[in-house]
């Protein structure tokens, strides 16, 4: 593991310029907007002692809510910061104009938060599932002792790496050995002369936590400034799958590609639209009724549509702690340096798919 790579990751942050909604600002002149710089892999929640004191002269009087809004779309807040921003800000806004609201928190759309607690049991409950997917069992975070708990979440919340590693070690989450740098180690004591083989032939397997953000438009755009907004998590799709690597070919790296792929397999379909052993239309070769023929006619124009849709699928970006890395790195390499401190791996794809007019 690339210890520079990860500290880059835990350092990494973003620049916002809070708000405080006009219909909660009871003081005039209004208060000018918070600047906060934001950790990558914390929470908007977390902020809130920050925020608080900063507008507090300012609200009307009541029960505190907190929540945020980006351009209308509440913000959910058990979403690491940085994911947020890379998936709803295709063209980067430095600062992150956000809008804080302490009133009328919109229940239909967030699930409630309590605060610091809510933040920390649903980092806790992630980092299980992480646990289960990768060892078949959350044991070890189960019986994590009160002081451990304490100590990972306080680094979490404060960035600290060094002491995230101390405690997170004792939990024994392996994921996937890092292929790039085996292959590195090999080549070096090759040259060296110490007569030790590569690693081929070797077979390495590893489920590997994934949160997959899928933003999926209809339009064109060259440039990210163009790319159209999300103004509702309905355009979302969120995919909460493992992936399993499993590579037994000698020199042959598991990609952040084949990765995608097994993930989104319908954007990579290498099958000709027109398949010589695909059944005719016409009714006399399928000796069907005319009723018969003409729902089949539909059922197969469908889906030749949907493998024209897919087949003509295209991904517009990939972005993972704010990079937009290329699909050829080895995927080994991206778990181990750009995870989140819950184990998983978190992606912001955006895919273009053209529309079809069945009429």
């Amino acid at each position: 593991m690339h210890m520079e790579a990860r500290k880059y990751v835990w350092e990494g942050a973003i620049p916002l310029q809070i708000h405080l909604h006009e219909s909660e600002v009871t003081t005039l002149p209004p208060p000018p907007p918070a600047l906060i710089l934001a950790p990558r892999i914390g929470y908007l929640p977390l902020l809130v002692g920050l925020i608080k004191p900063y507008f507090g002269s300012s609200l009307p009087p009541g029960v505190d809510t907190i929540w945020f809004e980006y351009k209308g779309l509440p913000l959910k807040w058990y979403t690491p910061t940085g994911v947020l921003f890379d998936l709803l800000c295709a063209e980067p806004e430095r600062p992150w104009n956000l809008t804080v609201h302490f009133r009328g928190y919109p229940v239909h759309v967030l699930i409630p938060c309590e605060g610091e607690d809510s933040v920390k049991w649903s980092f806790i409950n992630s980092l299980k599932e992480a646990a289960y997917i990768i060892n078949g069992n959350c044991k070890n975070v189960m019986n994590m002792s009160q002081s451990d708990q304490v100590e990972l979440w306080r680094s979490v919340m404060n960035g600290n790496l060094e002491a995230y590693l101390r405690v997170s070690s004792k939990l024994k989450l392996i994921t996937v050995e890092d292929d790039y740098t085996v292959k590195l180690n090999s080549s070096s004591k090759s040259q060296q002369g110490t007569g030790e083989t590569d690693f081929a032939g070797q077979v390495k397997t590893g489920r590997i936590p994934v949160r997959l953000y899928v933003w999926s438009v209809s339009e064109d755009f060259d440039d990210l400034e163009d790319a159209p907004d999300i103004d509702c998590w309905d355009k979302i799709s969120f995919i909460n799958r493992p992936v399993e690597v499993h590579t037994e070919e000698a020199g042959k790296c598991f990609t952040l590609r084949d990765a995608i792929k097994t993930l989104l397999p319908e954007y990579f379909t290498d099958k000709p639209l027109f398949s010589d052993e695909s059944p005719k239309l016409e009714d006399e070769e399928m000796n069907l009724s005319s009723e018969d023929a003409g729902s089949n006619k539909n059922t197969e124009v469908e889906e030749i549509l949907y493998e024209h849709v897919t087949r003509n699928a295209e991904i517009k970006l990939v972005r993972i702690q704010g990079i937009e890395p290329k699909l050829e790195i080895p995927f080994s390499w991206v778990v181990n340096n750009l995870m989140n401190p819950d184990y998983f791996l978190y992606m912001c794809i955006c895919v273009r798919v053209p529309e079809v007019n069945t009429v």
